[in-house]
């Protein structure tokens, strides 16, 4: 196991930039997740950090010793891909015991790895199997396997889940982070889904055009977003973003008025700089509420249009429309707006009886709101 130390890593393909000056801390035994909309560079990033592209400029260590000259064998490393890379002439057995028979592992030794290999991936009775047999999950397991063997210093993984169906995907991220833990081996994981992002990683990496824009715990990625990139891309349905006029202690909106009132008073004074000024504001879809019901009964109430209702049977997903003007959070990845104007998602309760094409207050939740500043979209 060992730490992993990028510094100042940048990476260019002629004129193009995709990395720009990558500083990351990994753990020994960490879980970091990298996680970005497609082209952010978070793949060419952990291709560095394996060795198969070239460092342009910068450092990198693993387990203190310098690597950028080192070749992807040199460095300890195993890598687990998105398409497995099985060899579909072996069996499962020779598969994960692959990399040992060229280490010149005699046979009962190396026997007697993958059988222990093979009982944590609950791998043995599929042992004497060929890769055509196996399900999407066992296969996947199958490539961990062969990484595992090993024992290396960390691993890499590059969208491993990307290629199996929905419900087998939430089955592999619990057994991936539940093996991870188990094993304690530094794991760097890449992906663009930021449902995986928040349930498997001890740290989430966000990453947007090459550059890293914040690294925290999941937790706190989603509570305290550095920008409204963040803000927008962490969370499913994501955060909505609107701009609106800061003026006398409320957001002054098209065609309504946001009072903020006491119950931000610790804001309020950051905000002062912005009285008078536009501000961005973001709300999460679990803080808007159905005013109907006691749930939002005592909150402040915005006007919107009800275009579209999805019932998901333990909540609703309303998608509305404001008089009021959308922010853009920057990720190329986003669904444009159906209504072509400024739309957002709410998640009411499975009792709202609010229905298609209807016009409704919703309550919000002030005290839930983020700011950000308009023209560098930082939080304030």
């Amino acid at each position: 196991m060992a730490n992993v130390v990028l510094r100042d890593i940048c990476k260019t393909f002629g004129s193009f930039q995709a990395i720009n000056n990558l500083n990351l801390d990994i753990e020994d035994g960490e879980f970091l997740i990298l996680v970005g909309p497609s082209g952010c560079g978070k793949s060419t990033a952990l291709r560095m950090i394996a060795g198969l592209e070239d460092v342009s400029s910068g450092s990198m260590t693993i387990g203190g010793v310098d690597v950028i000259d080192m070749t992807p064998k040199e460095r300890d490393i195993a890598m687990v891909f998105q398409s497995y890379a099985l060899y579909p002439h072996m069996t499962v057995a020779e598969n994960i015991g692959f990399s040992m028979r060229l280490s010149g592992w005699k046979k009962p030794r190396r026997d007697a790895r993958v059988a222990e290999i093979a009982k944590i991936l609950q791998l043995t009775p599929h042992l004497e199997s060929r890769p055509a047999n196996l399900s999407g999950g066992q296969r996947q397991r199958v490539a961990m396997g062969r990484a595992m063997v090993r024992e290396p210093s960390a691993f890499l993984m590059d969208e491993p889940l990307s290629n199996l169906d929905a419900k087998l995907r939430v089955q592999m991220r619990a057994e991936i982070a539940s093996l991870q833990r188990q094993l304690g081996v530094t794991t760097i994981y890449v992906t663009h889904d930021q449902t995986e992002a928040m349930t498997m990683g001890d740290r989430v990496a966000v990453m947007k055009g090459g550059v890293l824009q914040q690294v925290d715990a999941p937790k706190r990625l989603y509570e305290h977003p550095a920008n409204a990139f963040v803000a927008g891309f962490i969370g499913s349905p994501s955060m909505n973003l609107y701009e609106a006029e800061l003026r006398g202690g409320a957001l002054h909106l098209s065609g309504f008025q946001i009072p903020l009132g006491e119950v931000v008073p610790d804001r309020m004074a950051r905000l002062k700089g912005y009285e008078g000024d536009k501000i961005v504001f973001g709300i999460r879809p679990e803080d808007l509420y159905d005013s109907t019901l006691e749930s939002g009964q005592k909150l402040p109430t915005i006007p919107a249009q009800v275009f579209n209702i999805e019932e998901l049977g333990s909540e609703i997903m309303l998608h509305f429309s404001i008089d009021a003007t959308p922010v853009d959070s920057g990720d190329p990845d986003a669904v444009e707006d159906l209504s072509g104007s400024s739309n957002g998602v709410a998640r009411f309760e499975p009792r709202s009886s609010v229905t298609h094409g209807m016009s409704i207050d919703m309550g919000i939740d002030v005290s839930r709101l983020h700011f950000f500043d308009p023209r560098t979209h930082e939080a304030v």
